[in-house]
């Protein structure tokens, strides 16, 4: 029996007769299938899925599969659920989409550091459209975890240390799956992940206990996930973590009370992989009927992998334990997403062999790739040894990543080949200022050899210039990569070291998914571009910046420490009753390093020069309901356009609970002509002085604060407004 309702993108209450039609068709064993999703098998000589799973989609008793793509084979597994299934219900075929599918784009972190919300945006819309094209509905992006600790490895995957800049970003990221709709098949139904506060494991540990107040928790890591349904996200995914002691898959506090009563959200909530079996570890369930009573009671919707809800649901049904009513909310929502994406209408809209192949890959979207990956390149140091000279010079590329591929596509890339990506040296080899490329590698990434020093001192020597590539390699950073150091791994600084001897200028490119600890390179090397993991075009966007054809404009979404000893770092972080003063022994500081970060958060160079006026304030008070504005004079004093990132900060200075030294609360990405001088203005208004205390809820309250615009989070021209509620 196959459904075929003539249904797309329509209102819910338009096909919630055809849902209850097909509720009342369904066994509690249909019902529990549709609950349950299951992974695809991938070897060398392709895709495949197990037996067990094809013998569970004949019999209706699975919801959707990921890690199946491409549109000839989710055909024909579509094709056994709809022809071979009683009901003829149609999956749904997931996939971890991050930053690109085939095309890939700089890792997460990388896109935040561009602060361009409408080149994010379209980030995720050329991804959606690829992954759309290979027969996917569904990804599990954006990742909206804020976090303050780079020891963790999924730092990678999301926008950095701060709530206004990741809540912008996550927003982006969900229109740009999402776009209009799916009536074209080229979008993607977006999933909030982790729900929530997975980004502050204990000791940047992954899958570690979060332990923080309720303050924290709603003022600093839920306006991301808020941000990103707000956008229309259509699902969550519950997270690893617990959180007051509840693992969030079973945690009823942040899925129901949070989730659906106070944000309203009524989409479908899927645990992450096996998170409902992990129940049992955590000790809240002690067998398989346990966790599956806990995650479904208190709020996840879809069993992820383990299999759980397919064996334990039917009974707790039919004892009576789980209400039935509840069950059918639940199959309910899955049938809804169903019908938003058109499935109902026709199974096989995703499918299509021609769209697949033009779409993948194409020029267009390789041209974004390059054009993101440009935008996300920071520079964190200059001492006017870049852009490189264009009269032709001969240099000297080592390090073990100046010649890698693979390593440029990050972590999470999706269906990504390394292969095709842009290694430095393939830019460089082919850059017509280039009069000579000599290449050595030095030293492995994480290897302790160091056979290979003599040979790239000795053609260091014979170069103008070095550029020396140097950080993590791309398995380093992503889930269940967290490290104890954030050093450079290996032998990397003591090569560093040896080509300091040469006497040559050194240009630093930096790859890594994370901040790390560069102390030695900061201070010794001429210049340093942090690159990130750029994606599929990395070569030629860090070239164009190096030879100044592109002027590098990226800031820093995160805190690179001096010391892992300082972690957590971040620019935001409270006064203390006595902070340091830089002077006084007994105040809150460390004894052997000072409180200062290596580079703090909002953080970038650029090859022009921006001065910035005092601001001006149209009023020095104002009242609820009304709006203050600031202005600021931004001129590019240099020779040559640049883009700049005007940020601005504010501080409450006297609160009912105490407040960060400055929250970033707007931002402005404006491209300045040479010579030339141009206004940025911000309007404040109350919302942006509400903060969350355990009494009020969200709530402002009259006092002086402080106003702070500029260039980074510790470089701003201030001034004092008051505020009267």
């Amino acid at each position: 029996m196959v459904l075929i309702i003539g249904l797309n993108t329509i209102a819910k209450a338009q096909f919630q007769a055809k849902i209850d039609s097909i509720l009342n068709l369904m066994t509690l064993e249909e019902k529990a299938g549709q609950l349950s999703i299951f992974t695809n098998d991938l070897n060398e000589r392709g895709d495949f899925i197990q037996d067990q799973y094809i013998t569970l989609i004949t019999k209706g008793a699975v919801g959707g599969i990921f890690n199946a793509h491409g549109a000839e084979y989710t055909r024909r597994l579509q094709k056994i659920a709809v022809e071979k299934s009683r009901l003829g219900i149609p999956l749904l075929f997931a996939f971890d989409v991050i930053h690109g599918h085939h095309t890939i784009f700089p890792v997460p972190i990388a896109e935040a550091a561009s602060w361009d919300l409408k080149a994010i945006e379209k980030s995720a819309r050329v991804a959606a459209s690829e992954a759309a094209a290979t027969g996917l509905h569904w990804v599990f992006a954006p990742m909206c975890d804020v976090s303050r600790d780079p020891r963790w490895g999924r730092v990678m995957e999301g926008a950095g240390e701060d709530t206004y800049l990741a809540s912008a970003v996550a927003s982006a990221r969900v229109k740009g799956l999402q776009s209009t709709g799916f009536q074209d098949a080229d979008a993607v139904a977006a999933c909030v992940k982790h729900f929530a506060a997975y980004g502050a494991p204990q000791a940047g540990r992954e899958y570690h206990t979060v332990d923080m107040s309720e303050i924290t928790l709603r003022e600093t890591y839920l306006p991301p996930y808020k941000s990103a349904i707000d956008a229309g996200a259509l699902t969550v995914m519950s997270a690893f973590n617990e959180v007051n002691g509840v693992p969030a898959t079973a945690n009823h506090f942040l899925l129901n009370d949070i989730l659906r009563e106070e944000w309203k959200f009524d989409g479908v909530v899927v645990s992450d992989y096996t998170s409902v079996l992990e129940l049992i570890n955590h000790g809240i369930a002690s067998d398989t009927s346990g966790a599956a009573f806990a995650g479904f009671v208190n709020g996840t919707d879809i069993d992820m992998q383990s299999s759980f809800y397919n064996h334990a649901l039917p009974a707790l049904v039919s004892k009576g334990v789980i209400s039935e009513t509840r069950l059918d909310e639940a199959v309910a929502k899955v049938l809804e997403l169903k019908f938003k994406l058109g499935l109902f209408e026709d199974p096989y809209k995703f499918c299509s062999k021609e769209r697949e192949k033009r779409v993948l890959l194409s020029p267009q979207n390789l041209s974004e790739s390059q054009n993101m990956a440009k935008k996300s390149l920071v520079l964190l140091k200059n001492d006017g040894v870049l852009p490189l000279n264009s009269s032709k010079q001969k240099l000297a590329l080592i390090g073990p990543l100046a010649k890698s591929r693979q390593d440029m596509i990050g972590g999470w890339y999706a269906a990504g080949n390394g292969e095709i990506a842009e290694s430095l040296y393939d830019a460089l080899i082919q850059n017509k200022n280039v009069k000579e490329l000599m290449y050595a590698v030095g030293c492995e990434t994480t290897a302790s050899d160091t056979s290979h020093f003599q040979e790239a001192y000795e053609t260091a020597l014979q170069a103008d210039q070095i550029i020396l590539a140097l950080g993590e390699a791309a398995w380093m950073t992503g889930e269940a990569t967290s490290r104890s150091s954030i050093d450079l791994p290996g032998v990397q600084n003591q090569l560093f070291s040896r080509l300091l001897k040469t006497g040559k200028p050194i240009t630093v490119v930096l790859f890594n998914g994370r901040p790390l600890t560069i102390n030695e390179i900061d201070h010794y090397a001429n210049a340093v571009l942090e690159a990130w993991f750029p994606g599929t075009k990395a070569g030629s966007a860090i070239a164009s910046v190096l030879f100044g054809d592109e002027n590098p404009s990226g800031k820093l979404p995160m805190t690179f420490p001096k010391s892992v000893g300082q972690i957590p770092i971040h620019y935001n972080m409270k006064n203390t009753g006595r902070p340091w003063d830089g002077v006084t022994n007994t105040t809150s500081r460390y004894t052997d390093i000072d409180n200062k970060p290596l580079y703090p958060f909002g953080y970038g160079l650029s090859y022009s020069t921006f001065d910035y006026s005092s601001i001006i304030l149209d009023r020095d008070s104002f009242k609820a309901g009304e709006t203050l504005k600031a202005a600021i004079k931004v001129k590019n004093s240099s020779s040559r356009d640049g883009e700049e990132v005007v940020q601005l900060y504010i501080r409450d200075l006297v609160g009912s609970v105490t407040r960060p030294v400055k929250e970033l609360k707007g931002f402005k990405k404006v491209l300045i002509p040479a010579g030339k001088e141009i206004m940025i203005e911000f309007t404040i208004d109350e919302n942006l002085l509400k903060f969350y205390n355990t009494k009020h809820g969200y709530a402002s309250e009259s006092g002086t604060f402080e106003l702070m615009i500029g260039t980074s989070s510790e470089k701003f021209q201030t001034c004092f407004f008051n505020f009267t509620k």
